[in-house]
């Protein structure tokens, strides 16, 4: 090993050979199953203003009309970033997109997007990519609908067909169509010409559901599709080390619209089994997001971060 060159890239060199043009930065990372040495640099600041701040930096929130997604993009642009706020039906979300840009000073918009067709969701990154300053920087999955029917051999098929297109494989869409801009960045030798440009940052919003088996409610088709999110992270952090970063979010129960269907004894139930012993306000995630959307984190990938109130550590 040549330090700072891998190994078969230094034998190229020693005969005079220069690497394909070809080769993707997938297939750069590592060499017959080994990483090779110095992938990624550390941020050049050790400022933890500089390290949190997103300015210049494109943001797309997808399921961000209300709730977690909509606090999320609120905490981006505070931070300094211009947001794409996805919204399914909730058309509240482009008043709230017109108040983040006012009260921020950062470009903000809302487009209906769906996020279960991957064409729509590969022409939406797209389009808003060129309407955002031809540059990507942030992606956050977050778009998701509950199990609504219990028991897995009684509920509908079409209820599982939905709930896992909207949360697993919205997911891969999304980070499918992102990963093709930041690896078309990384190529382009994005981090000279954009400003405070250091690769993509995609962050998807799992569950602790991915993690455990909720009870009494019943929802298997929901915590297997959170639980294929997480690994599907985890896979995209190795297969993007040199463009992009990778990393989810599993919150716990949460004071959100997504369990207005649960009876409130169940709640109950599930506040006798958190330490904390209530639900998260979606405010309180805001700092995990951003942590990971940022700088600060230039060191985490492959990462699940779990905010449940202690709920998994029992």
């Amino acid at each position: 090993m040549v330090r700072g060159i891998p190994n078969h890239l230094a034998s190229l060199k020693a005969e005079g050979k220069k690497p394909s043009p070809t080769t993707s930065p997938e297939d750069a990372s590592m060499h017959n199953g080994i990483f090779h040495e110095y992938n990624t640099t550390a941020p050049k600041s050790s400022s933890i203003h500089e390290l949190f701040s997103l300015k210049h930096r494109t943001a797309i929130v997808s399921g961000a009309g209300a709730g977690i997604g909509f606090e999320v993009a609120r905490a981006l642009a505070e931070a300094g970033a211009n947001v794409a706020i996805w919204y399914h039906s909730n058309k509240d979300a482009i008043d709230k997109a017109a108040a983040i840009e006012k009260e921020f000073g950062v470009k903000a918009r809302a487009y209906q997007v769906d996020v279960t067709s991957a064409s729509a969701v590969k022409d939406a990154i797209e389009a808003q990519v060129s309407e955002f300053n031809n540059r990507l920087d942030i992606f956050v999955a977050n778009a998701g609908i509950p199990w609504t029917q219990g028991r897995m051999i009684d509920g509908e098929l079409s209820h599982y067909h939905n709930v896992v297109s909207t949360d697993l494989d919205s997911v891969f869409y999304c980070a499918r169509a992102a990963g093709e801009v930041w690896r078309r960045q990384y190529t382009a030798s994005a981090s000279k010409t954009l400003q405070n440009y250091s690769g993509g940052s995609f962050v998807a919003t799992a569950s602790m559901s991915g993690h455990i088996a909720n009870i009494p409610q019943l929802q298997s088709a929901y915590n297997a599709a959170k639980a294929g999110v997480i690994h599907l992270v985890r896979s995209l952090a190795v297969e993007w080390v040199k463009f992009a970063r990778a990393n989810s979010v599993s919150p716990g129960y949460m004071n959100t619209e997504i369990s207005n269907f649960i009876p409130p004894e169940t709640k109950a139930i599930w506040r006798g089994k958190i330490p904390m012993g209530r639900e998260g306000e979606p405010g309180e995630l805001k700092g995990a997001y951003l942590y990971l959307a940022s700088d600060a984190s230039s060191y985490t990938t492959g990462t699940d971060i779990r905010a449940d109130g202690g709920y998994t550590a029992v």
